[in-house]
């Protein structure tokens, strides 16, 4: 085999298996909100109840300091009709499912608007992680009005970061975005939280929020020593072919 050849899939087989521990290495849990204590499609309350109009999402407290704020839990197949708890404008206006699928959060900023958060624990202090997800900006049939500057205010520990802020025109939607950023551990166990934030002088606007995952922003040590291991391996193979080469040439 030439040397080209096995270092091509050396690197490749190293990249694959860096992607699988990485997903494999997701912190959160239930980041697509499938997994719910009363069903899908209601709004949020702050603790499990059985009420027909509240449940809650599992691993997620949705506050406002009173009760679960007015967020929501909704299926992305029926959100945009009069089927959904919250009937989202998505006619001719480039509605769609994130690519996650099935349920997504949404979270109004005006009217009570509650944090969504996860305690994060198997972390290494002074160690980075990257936390992922896919967000969007929708509005609620029955309303007009131009929103801008409508943005998740992300937290982790005592770090906050926002998103980039989307603004729609009236009855709008602004497409999904992936969202990508970098927190510090400063413990070994972190909170997590969402808050939906603006200033939008069109009502109400909903920030919606779907595929969240947080994964050591360093590769793990496994696939770094396959890599190296697999380069010794290459090295070995050329000293080899080097020493042969004289009695081959006889």
């Amino acid at each position: 085999m030439r040397i080209k050849s096995i270092l091509l899939s050396l690197s490749a087989i190293a990249a694959l298996s860096a992607g699988a521990a990485h997903a494999s290495a997701n912190l959160v849990s239930n980041g697509g909100f499938e997994a719910t204590s009363n069903g899908t499609n209601k709004q949020l309350a702050s603790s499990v109840t059985t009420a027909s109009n509240r449940t809650t999402v599992l691993d997620w407290t949705s506050s406002n300091g009173n009760d679960g704020g007015y967020n929501f839990v909704l299926a992305s197949s029926i959100a945009n009709t009069w089927d959904s708890a919250l009937w989202l404008n998505g006619q001719n206006n480039g509605y769609s499912a994130s690519a996650n699928g099935g349920n997504f959060l949404a979270s109004d900023q005006l009217y009570y608007p509650g944090t969504i958060s996860q305690s994060i624990s198997g972390l290494t202090v002074g160690k980075q992680y990257t936390l992922t997800f896919d967000y969007a900006l929708a509005q609620q049939v029955g309303f007009t009005g131009v929103n801008a500057d409508n943005y998740w205010q992300v937290g982790f520990g005592s770090s906050l970061q926002n998103t980039q802020q989307l603004t729609i025109a009236s009855a709008g939607f602004s497409g999904w975005k992936d969202a990508s950023m970098t927190f510090t551990a400063t413990g070994t166990s972190e909170v997590l939280s969402f808050l939906a934030k603006g200033t939008p002088t069109g009502a109400p606007p909903f920030l919606l929020l779907d595929g969240v995952s947080m994964v050591s922003a360093v590769p793990e040590p496994a696939t770094w020593g396959m890599l190296l291991g697999g380069l010794g391996l290459v090295g070995f193979i050329a000293r080899r072919r080097k020493l042969a080469a004289p009695a081959n040439a006889i």
